[in-house]
Formats: structure tokens, sequence, C-alpha cells
């Protein structure tokens, strides 16, 4: 059981009461040209993917986190690795917090706490994140963090009948 916790937030895994939460994130259409989701997400269909996200985030090559809030422990957003690649020893990370509560540190310590773990237990050598290039405040997060810009895929999100750039960020872990 994965729980991580910082001064502000609390990282742990998902459970079935978060099914409301998660159908909300999910299905908020402002976060679809991030997601790349093109339909809504049933209840049932989020029911079972709750069945299946506990299980070993190796096997299932991904681990998704919920953030709540230090506080109140009311759940603020999800933090993922996605492509968990054991033999490569490399995953993508994504986050999401609810708009109410950016800007006020949450994400960049749900980021470290999430790097911290995918380096020193999971025995990562890279975490990489795909941000799109107008996404100013999560460039600036991962920038905050030390991830580097290394890449820029040209038109590589086509959403709504619009072509965008995203840039593609590395954080290594030097300690062998």
């Amino acid at each position: 059981m994965v729980t991580l916790q910082g001064d502000l937030v609390i990282l742990r895994e998902l459970e079935f009461k978060d099914l409301t939460f998660l159908y909300t994130i999910e299905n908020d259409e402002s976060l679809w040209e991030l997601s790349q989701t093109k339909t809504p997400f049933s209840k049932d269909i989020l029911q079972k993917y709750l069945e299946t996200a506990q299980k070993n985030p190796q096997k299932i090559k991904q681990l998704r986190l919920v953030i709540t809030s230090k506080t109140n422990e009311q759940p603020i957003g999800f933090i993922d690795l996605f492509e968990l690649d054991s033999e490569n020893k490399r995953a993508g990370v994504s986050i999401v917090i609810l708009n109410s509560h950016r800007r006020n540190g949450f994400g960049k310590e749900a980021l470290s706490l999430l790097i911290q773990y995918s380096f020193n237990d999971l025995g990562l050598h890279q975490v990489y994140s795909n941000v799109l290039e107008d996404n100013d405040a999560s460039i600036r997060l991962f920038e905050s963090i030390g991830f580097e810009k290394v890449g820029l895929k040209k038109d590589w999100r086509f959403f709504k009948g619009r072509y965008k750039n995203e840039y593609l960020f590395q954080l290594m872990n030097h300690v062998l």
C-alpha cells in the first residue's frame, strides 16, 4: 500500500470511496485536451478501473495516487506514473489539481514526493512528462522540480480542429 506524506499533502492509493471524485475529474471537459479524452466515462467503467487500479503497478504499468490536503484529507487531485517500464527504468508522470487548490504548493510537493518514491523505492532512472506548449503553469511546475525541457514535438496534439506543440521534459536520477 503506497502512502506518501509531505507537509501539505498526502498521496495515497485509489480507494472505492474515490469513485465520485474520479468521475468528476475524468468527466471535466476542460481537462480533456490534456488527457486526450473524447467521450465521458460512466461510473460503471470507472468502478471497474478502480478494481484493477489496486493491483501491482509494475504489472499494470500505471500507478495513480490521490492527492489529498493534509489539513482535511479531502481529495484535491491525482498524480500518475504511466507507461511504467521496469526494464528501462522509466515512467511518465502527470498531475492534475483542482482549480481551487492550484498555486498553493500542493502540486510541487506532490510531484516531489512521487519523484522521490520513483527513484528510491521503484528504482527508476528517469521520469518524463509531456506538456502542451501553452500550459505555462505545468511548464513552471516541472522546471521548478528540476525537469529539463529536452524536446519539442511539433503539431503533436490535435484537439477541436487544431494542432498544438508539446514539450518533452525529463528528470534523471543520477544516483546509480
